[in-house]
């Protein structure tokens, strides 16, 4: 695998939105190496596989919520498509969709480790992530 993912730059991307933890289509797309309209194509061709709780769309509160925290990113107000985000059921099923070996890789350390960790942070009534 040419891109081995650590463990630090996904927990990073991982946001509390509507006390859920989930990770934003472009970060899964960077995380995954496939750009992020590809991503939601792969959502939109599969929608059975997607059901409530699964993904979320952002409405526009959490989109600007999401611009001024990170004033930096790649969320333009210009955007046609608001922002969606994958829960950890999200991001397991995305996987059974997109069958690159980078993606095999970053999903086993999504769901072996990093959710693991954060649902013992929510057990311990601790959150240390971004949220919004």
């Amino acid at each position: 695998m040419s891109n081995i993912i650590k463990f630090s730059e996904v927990e990073s991307k991982i946001l509390n939105i509507r006390n859920m933890h989930v990770i934003l289509d472009r970060d899964v797309a960077v995380l995954y190496g496939v750009e992020t309209k590809r991503i939601n194509e792969a959502v939109r061709n599969n929608s059975d596989k997607f059901p409530g709780g699964y993904i979320i769309t952002l409405d526009n509160e959490e989109h600007s919520n999401l611009r001024s925290i990170f004033s930096t990113a790649n969320t333009s107000s210009m955007t046609r498509v608001p922002p969606t985000a994958f829960t950890e059921k999200g991001l397991y099923m995305l996987a059974t969709i997109l069958k690159s070996p980078q993606a095999t890789q970053t999903t086993r350390l999504l769901l072996g480790e990093i959710f693991i960790v954060l649902n013992n942070y929510k057990v311990e009534g601790y959150m240390s992530h971004t949220s919004l």
